[in-house]
């Protein structure tokens, strides 16, 4: 039989005859209760795989009642509705979550009856889906609180919840002995993940590299602990069996883009953009010197003819930086370039009287 590529390996162990490591899958969700890492950490989770872990989880052999009596911790509080704090929010999103707060939660039966409609399908089922998926709404509020901060906006993190949460209505199947928030838990937070490894940075990075990049920063955690102090990068690329290189580009690629408008110090009244020195800028004083150069040869050239100053603007290209040849000037003023030359000698040599050559020379590096 061949295998499948499994993804979340941390979560997902496959054995020699293809069975789940449900030891592996209690120690991830019991780190899970505690920092909320079971799906985060391995945003690539496949779906495919979500009803053999909570299968795994809850136990097979397990009655209706043990269901709904134990793993309590494995969901969200549903009925906390509270924002979180520093998340700013508008009047719509709070009279959706005033709207929701005042739907009837569903009984064990109810849920029952729900799933058994839903997988007859027809308009009775499409009516009990809505009904299952609108009386869960707060666990989507309730778990996307958790994942605040992490690059996407709280109402966007409620949205990709309630997708995760139309899909478990659509997957549920109640004979497996499970209540139905428990599961739904899964499928909202892999739908949340998913879309915060997708959308959530500047410059979107695969789902791969950024499962990746979460298991430097659990190995680096644990090795911190482990050894009191920062690791190095030989220790972790030891730990995670990849090469120094290897282990460099992963760091680079973690790395947050940074805006140059970020505001700096406690007043914001600056930008990062204004400490960074523009290297292919002139200085200050070459700057200054090149306006004072610019005004002295403006009043050098009113000392010549307005058609000896026009013929040097346009040969030495004064006003927009193009040098006009004699011929081109020559057409412009409707006779021979011969004359034209004769003109900007005439011009050059006026320029070269010691009073006009006083005023430029210092300007001659």
């Amino acid at each position: 039989m061949t295998k499948k590529r499994q993804s979340g390996s941390s979560v997902i162990s496959i054995m020699e005859d293809e069975s789940l490591d449900l030891e592996n899958i209690n120690e991830e969700t019991v780190i899970g209760e505690r920092h909320d890492d079971i799906n985060y950490m391995n945003v690539d989770i496949s779906t495919d795989n979500i009803e053999d872990i909570v299968t795994s989880k809850m136990g097979d052999k397990m009655s209706n009642d043990d269901i709904y009596m134990m793993h309590s911790s494995d969901e969200a509080d549903s009925n906390d509705l509270e924002v979180p704090k520093n998340v700013a929010i508008d009047d719509p999103v709070r009279l959706y979550l005033r709207e929701i707060g005042r739907i009837k939660l569903l009984s064990a039966n109810e849920e029952i009856e729900l799933a058994r409609k839903i997988l007859e399908g027809g308009t009775p089922g499409a009516i009990a889906k809505r009904k299952l998926v609108q009386a869960n709404l707060r666990l989507v509020v309730s778990i996307a609180k958790k994942y605040v901060g992490r690059g996407m906006l709280f109402l966007d993190l409620i949205q990709e919840g309630n997708l995760g949460l139309i899909r478990a209505a659509e997957k549920f199947d109640h004979e497996r002995g499970f209540k139905f928030s428990t599961y739904a838990t899964w499928w909202i937070r892999q739908a949340i993940t998913r879309a915060i490894a997708d959308q959530a940075r500047t410059i979107r990075i695969p789902v791969h590299m950024v499962e990746t990049i979460n298991k430097l920063k659990k190995v680096t955690r644990k090795l911190a602990q482990d050894l009191s102090r920062k690791p190095t990068e030989d220790e972790l690329a030891a730990e995670m069996n990849v090469s120094i290189s290897k282990l460099r580009e992963i760091i680079k690629i973690a790395q947050e883009p940074l805006s140059l408008e970020t505001p700096i110090g406690k007043e914001e009244d600056s930008r990062l953009g204004d400490f960074i020195e523009d290297k292919e800028a002139d200085a200050p004083v070459k700057m200054v010197a090149s306006e004072l150069l610019k005004e002295d040869l403006a009043e050098v050239l009113c000392t010549l003819s307005p058609r000896e100053r026009d013929v040097l603007r346009l040969r030495f290209g004064m006003d927009d930086g193009r040098q006009r040849t004699l011929e081109e000037v020559g057409q412009l003023f409707g006779v021979t370039r011969e004359r034209i030359r004769q003109i900007e000698a005439k011009a050059l040599r006026k320029l070269r009287h010691p009073n006009r050559k006083k005023r430029l020379e210092e300007y001659v590096e």
